[in-house]
């Protein structure tokens, strides 16, 4: 009888991930870009899922040819020309209430998170911040892009957040 188990150096890499008071970086190649704030990566003989911590992207729909909330398939194209097929380092700073690590991806160096929030593709997480997570430059470089009118601040009084966008879509 076979079974199935991970190798405990991957139990160690999810328990790093997902406790930020003990983070750790671990080496992952992002595999599938889900949306404008979530991927996919393996690596450590594990399959995770990232919600990039202290952003928010527009939101794709869920229905087939409906483009979702305005800039939430740019958003996604983006993301997905910094990561996709890449390996980089992801800093985790817990688990979502989905049980997606919240992480930081991290590409030579380049917070790939900071850098969808200055390229206008997403705006700041409105909840409360994850524990330990500072979310100073991520404010700093939402305004900057706000003031710039970049990405999705271009709509000007046309613009709603993700949150209120996905409270309207109930």
């Amino acid at each position: 009888k076979r079974t199935h188990s991970i190798p405990v150096f991957s139990l160690l890499i999810i328990f790093f991930l997902t406790f930020p008071t003990l983070s750790l970086a671990g080496q992952f190649k992002i595999t599938r870009v889900c949306d404008g704030d979530t991927v996919k990566a393996q690596g450590h003989d594990i399959e995770i899922v990232v919600r990039l911590v202290g952003i928010d992207a527009p939101e794709t729909s869920k229905i087939k040819r409906d483009p979702g909330q305005p800039y939430s398939q740019k958003a996604k194209k983006y993301l997905t020309s910094l990561v996709l097929n890449k390996t980089g380092d992801i800093k985790g700073y817990g688990l979502d209430r989905y049980n997606r690590i919240l992480g930081v991806i991290y590409l030579n160096k380049q917070n790939i998170n900071l850098e969808m929030i200055k390229a206008g593709l997403a705006e700041v997480y409105r909840g409360k911040p994850a524990r330990g997570f500072d979310n100073g430059p991520y404010l700093e470089a939402e305004k900057q892009a706000r003031e710039a009118k970049t990405g999705m601040w271009s709509l000007g009084d046309k613009y709603i957040s993700p949150k209120d966008w996905r409270k309207m879509q109930k």
